[in-house]
């Protein structure tokens, strides 16, 4: 078994353990390597009929045997183990002899019986009856180690069926690679899943049968079985997705049915071809986290935390080309973790420019798990069952792939993979295959590098003793000394290095080599050095200096000695709650705790690490006392962590500081306000260990808050001394090269065919899709018939898709026809009929500049590719999507709104004209209005402030899609959200970034971010999904206006500008300036990026709105005063506007 890495759930109100479940089968079921089926290979072909209410199975098996095991001319002799409880009933073409022991072995998860069976000569299979009771009830997690699993080795009963190698359910041979084709006979609600190909499978009134077949060498045979939900779609034109969940959960199976064609698709242009014809998600009855040759067994729990599609999921996939395609020689070493964890866990890290995060936080679990003793060579690991062993097995082992991926270069580690994976596949691999292989496949010796990191334990220090800098004459010369500070012989390193040049903004940078104590490099280079970084992108595995490493709970459940010290003046009851958690770390952590109360003790130990718990602690000075940089403090019952504030009568918390006087050590305080917070709090922290402080609300201890500390003080960093100017200081710092991961996710949504759209819509021939043009109206055709095609069903007048209405604009346009284009997909739940999900984006602009233009460009085409052909595009792909496959619970309305620029006229008119699906039954609006320049910015929602879960939702969606993503509690009345925020209804606007092209000509395709529209698309779905499918309502934060939302007049346009292009992710008080327009007052200023406005004519400044208003009461060349703030500095100029 391959097991499932857990990762943090920081969404979700339940959470369970996870942890790799130790397989046990590895020690004694070492195979022999393998050459095909057909001659290395038992094959078992298995007539198995399961009972679950009766805890039994039955089976004949016909079993071929391996030619070269046969006796050409005499009787062949070969020994198998059974379950002891299984008894043969028949045996046919062979003898068989019991032995007479029961074999009780402690290698042996359940009893066994040895049996001999005779073939005659010349004859290559025999068949057996057996049949009996298998059922071993699951146990509780190891103590020894927080993240494991349940476990148990066999289970047959009415909530499932869990059969291994470890159940020994069928006979096994030693050494044996086995093949196999099962004929499983369940209960007819029941369904059967093992590796392998599905080939049929039969229904009667009272059984199911199903046949599964796998030809290619197995080192087990694995059955489940239970009453399952089964969903199917093919991954590729070769492999089939399987989803078996324990209940119906369509959308569920279909964000697993959709992921796994995304990674087998990946992994196949990555590696090379999937070896098996399908990947199958199987949800168990106990939690767990185990892969399997071509599926993976999770828990009910596990399978719905939403963080694990991409997280432990792929590692899963992965694991069947590594572990489960190739396989693993355990005698010798375990490369499997580590290169599956490289290329899944890693890779996905990179994906999410978050690779040089997740190096760290490997170098770092290693530095504060993993002690001398504790110390092993990776070529001793087999499977993880501490957090030193995980810190070896999985992660120096993986960053000993990512050094060998350096020294290489992306394009031959690819290809070295390739080959491995080709030659190796369905045969047992070691290190010293891959030590061959690599060698073979670049002519050189890298026998030094396996032996260093492979084959010995440890790691290097490095520190870094000087830099300094002297001119020459075609530059500077740069002198570094470093030195490895472990003990014994050097390393023989190759170490990145990012030299800072005076007036560059690109730092220099290179590699270099280290095999000495102490070393001396020299470096020309063409500008002055400011500071040099050794290292800087954790490439490298070394054990980390604490001071590279932020204060983290991982140092507390790491430490060897650590201190406890409880509060004497605590409720009783609570103090009885941090005693038992304590009491429960001290036995599942592996570390030796020392407990007191705090007035037990004078002053704080320097040379341990100290757990501080609770509010009333006496020591919980000392930790704020080291936390006063970082902006924390602790006043009338309320914790400040920057600018955020937490009353300790709702909240948990956690914060680590290092020792003031021994960096090496590390403080924590823990403090909750209700004993079950205690508790829960020892279940949870466990799982949190890279993070520097936590915050927790409500009962249930919802994660609020949580980071990490900035690093300001690495040994490996410093400011370079310059010997023909020793009073030289510079802070400047350039910017590294930015890293390509080793492959990219093909996303769901088709950035070609958003592209399109915007292509068409922002083109020439559509004049900028001014209200009441032609124009205009050909744009809403051609959306209605991509709803059409997309599978949406009509939402309009009369079963069209037109929701068609006449209305006075005023002069010069009078009265104009107006089209909304409106396509539903169906809810499927009765109970939510009549409720509806609103996504909606205008796809109407400002043609030739009306209504809003600028003095200078009237009469020229306002394209609005960004604006709102982008939020059109990523609709419409969001319609593609899930139209063919979703069956929502609630009905998800697409509507593309006309007359936006004209004060929301469309969206205005639909919320007041009820239809079938009443206003106030919509769940919530989502708005798409700008969100074609993501670039790398986050992407900003505004109007989370309109129901009381839309922070958390888009958090958790931030979290699970890895998008960074910018709440914005309110609203700015400037899109059709709007309008159903009027109307009662909770709404937010998807958006982008703000540009000098807004409401110009230059809003043009070409400008599209691609990629971003990706990202704007993924964080739709997820919300689409979620609120579609979430029964309850939101909690409304807003009251609807008597009358709902009113059309308005045209109201008097702006007339001046200041030319400032705000930051619409700010949230404070004013108005921060983005960017400035080119020849604009603000430019004249001149304003720069970070600047708060705050007064303007005289008039406060207190957010955008206001911001917009007071412009609007202003005159062309009008002379007034601005005030702004500047690095905490108030600053006021005279301007002269300019006409708009």
């Amino acid at each position: 078994m391959h097991d499932m890495i857990e990762q943090e759930n920081k969404t979700m109100k339940t959470e369970t353990r996870l942890i790799v479940a130790i397989c046990l089968t590895m020690i004694y079921s070492l195979f022999a390597m393998s050459a095909s089926a057909s001659d290395e290979t038992f094959h078992h072909q298995m007539q198995i009929t399961l009972i679950p209410s009766a805890s039994e199975i039955q089976v004949t098996s016909t079993i071929q045997v391996p030619k070269h095991l046969l006796k050409s001319d005499s009787e062949t002799k070969l020994d198998f183990s059974l379950h002891a409880d299984l008894s043969i009933t028949e045996m046919n073409g062979a003898k068989l002899s019991p032995q007479q022991k029961i074999n009780t072995l402690l290698a042996r998860p359940v009893p066994v019986k040895r049996y001999t069976v005779t073939l005659p000569a010349q004859q290559n299979s025999f068949q057996l009856s057996f049949q009996g009771k298998i059922h071993h009830t699951v146990q509780g997690p190891g103590e020894e180690y927080a993240r494991s699993f349940s476990y148990t080795p066999g289970l047959i009963s009415e909530e499932g069926v869990f059969l291994a190698n470890s159940t020994a359910w069928y006979p096994q041979f030693e050494n044996a690679m086995v093949s196999f084709q099962l004929e499983v006979k369940v209960p007819q609600d029941w369904d059967a899943v093992s590796q392998g190909t599905l080939l049929s499978e039969q229904k009667s009134s009272t059984t199911q049968q199903v046949v599964w077949e796998e030809k290619h060498p197995q080192d087990d045979i694995y059955l489940i079985a239970g009453r399952f939900e089964r969903y199917t779609q093919p991954a590729t034109t070769t492999i089939t997705s399987y989803v078996y969940l324990r209940g119906s959960d369509k959308a569920l199976a279909q964000k697993y049915l959709d992921t796994t064609a995304q990674y087998i698709a990946m992994y196949n242009k990555l590696l090379g071809p999937y070896p098996y014809t399908k990947f199958a998600l199987v949800e168990n009855f106990w939690e767990t986290g185990y892969g399997m040759p071509s599926f993976t067994l999770l828990g009910p729990k596990v399978v719905r935390f939403p963080f694990i599609l991409h997280t432990s999921y792929p590692h899963e996939i992965l694991h069947n080309y590594w572990g489960n395609g190739v396989f693993v020689d355990y005698t010798q070493g375990n490369w499997s973790e580590g290169l599956t964890a490289y290329l899944a866990d890693h890779l996905v890290a990179e994906q999410g420019r978050k690779g040089e995060e997740y190096r760290r936080d490997v170098l770092q679990k290693y530095t504060d798990f993993v002690n001398k003793e504790k110390d092993f060579p990776i070529k001793q690991f087999t499977s993880r069952h501490s957090s030193s062993s995980e810190a070896v097995g999985y992660g120096k082992t993986m960053m000993f792939f990512h050094m060998l991926r350096q020294t290489l270069g992306d394009d031959d580690f690819v290809r070295l993979l390739r080959a491995f994976y080709q030659q190796y596949k369905f045969k047992q691999a070691t290190f010293q295959d891959l030590l061959a292989s690599i060698n073979h496949y670049t002519r050189s010796d890298f026998t030094p590098f396996f032996a260093q990191w492979i084959n010995q334990s440890g790691a290097p220090n490095l520190h870094l003793q000087e830099a300094q800098a002297e001119p020459t004459a075609n530059g500077f010369k740069l002198k570094v000394t470093l030195k490895q500070t472990q003990p014994g012989k050097p390393y023989d390193l190759t170490l990145p290095i990012a030299i800072h040049l005076e007036g560059e903004p690109q730092a220099y940078q290179h590699s270099i080599k280290l095999n000495q104590t102490v070393q001396t490099i020299l470096i020309d280079l063409p500008q002055r050095p400011v500071r040099v970084d050794i290292d800087p992108q954790f490439d490298v595995f070394r054990r980390l200096d604490s001071r590279e490493i932020p204060a983290a709970l991982s140092q507390g459940f790491g430490a060897e000695n650590a201190l406890v010290i409880l509060p004497s003046k605590a409720d009783p009851a609570l103090l009885q709650a941090y005693q038992q958690l304590a009491a429960n770390w001290q036995k599942t952590q592996s570390i030796r705790l020392e407990i007191i109360q705090d007035h037990q003790l004078d002053k704080l130990p320097v040379d341990r690490t100290v757990w501080v718990l609770g509010w009333e602690n006496r020591f919980s000075q000392p930790v704020l006392s080291s936390l006063e940089s970082q902006k924390v403090s602790y006043q009338a019952n309320t914790l400040q962590i920057a600018q955020q504030h937490y009353h300790q009568a709702e909240h948990a918390i956690v914060l680590t500081a290092r020792q003031p006087e021994n960096a090496d050590k590390t403080l924590l305080w823990v403090a909750a306000h209700h004993p079950s917070a205690i508790a829960e709090l020892a279940r949870k922290l466990p799982h949190y260990r890279k993070y520097s402080f936590l915050v927790f609300k409500g009962d249930e201890l919802t994660n609020i808050d949580k980071g990490q500390w900035p690093i300001t003080q690495s040994p490996l960093t410093q400011k370079i001394h310059q010997q023909d100017d020793p009073s030289f200081v510079s802070e400047h710092i350039g910017s590294l090269s930015p890293r390509r991961a080793l492959a990219e996710l093909p996303p769901l949504f088709s950035e070609t065919r958003m592209l399109a759209d915007i292509t068409h819509l922002a083109s020439a021939a559509f004049k900028g899709r001014e209200l009441g043009t032609p124009e205009l109206d050909l744009a809403a055709d051609y959306i209605a018939q991509q709803f059409h095609q997309a599978g949406l069903l009509p939402g309009g007048d009369n079963q069209r898709f037109f929701q068609v209405w006449q209305h006075d604009v005023g002069p010069p346009k009078g009265t104009v026809s107006l089209r909304n284009v409106v396509g539903i997909l169906p809810g499927s739940n009765p109970q939510l009929d009549k409720e509806s999900l609103v996504i909606g984006a205008h796809y109407d602009h400002l043609g030739m500049g009306w209504p809003d233009v600028r003095h200078d460009n009237q009469g020229k085409i306002h394209y609005g590719a960004d604006d709102n052909a982008s939020g059109i595009a990523i609709m419409l792909e969001l319609a593609r999507q899930i139209a063919p496959k979703w069956q929502p619970q609630r009905t998800i309305i697409f509507i593309a709104f006309t007359g936006e620029e004209a004060n929301l006229l469309g969206s205005t008119y639909y919320a007041n004209h009820d239809n079938n699906y009443p206003t106030k039954k919509i769940i919530a609006m989502l708005n798409l209005d700008t969100v074609g320049r993501l670039g790398n910015n986050p992407v900003t929602i505004f109007g989370t402030g309109t129901a009381r879960e839309f922070v958390h939702i888009f958090r958790g969606i931030g979290f699970v899609a890895g998008i960074p993503i910018n709440s914005v509690l309110d609203d700015f009345g400037s899109s059709d959200q709007t309008a159903f925020i009027k109307a009662g209804v909770p709404a937010i606007q998807l958006f982008a970034s703000a540009h000098e092209d807004y409401h110009a000509p230059g809003d043009t395709v070409d400008k599209i971010d691609a990629s971003g529209l990706v990202k704007v698309a993924n964080v739709l779905k997820e919300a689409t999904e979620y609120l579609a499918n979430r029964h309850d309502p939101l909690t409304v934060t807003i009251q609807p206006t008597e009358n709902r939302a009113q059309i308005k007049p045209m109201t008097e346009k702006r007339k001046v500008s200041l030319g400032t292009v705000p930051d619409f992710s700010y949230q404070g008080k004013g108005v921060r300036v983005e960017n400035v327009m080119p020849g604009s007052p603000a430019e004249l200023i001149p304003l720069q990026h970070g600047d708060i406005l705050i007064v303007l004519a005289n008039q406060p400044i207190s957010d955008l709105a206001t911001y917009s208003a007071i412009l609007k009461t202003l005159e062309p060349g009008q002379q007034t005063a601005l005030q702004f703030m500047r690095d905490g500095k108030t600053i006021i100029v005279d301007i002269m506007l300019t006409e708009r």
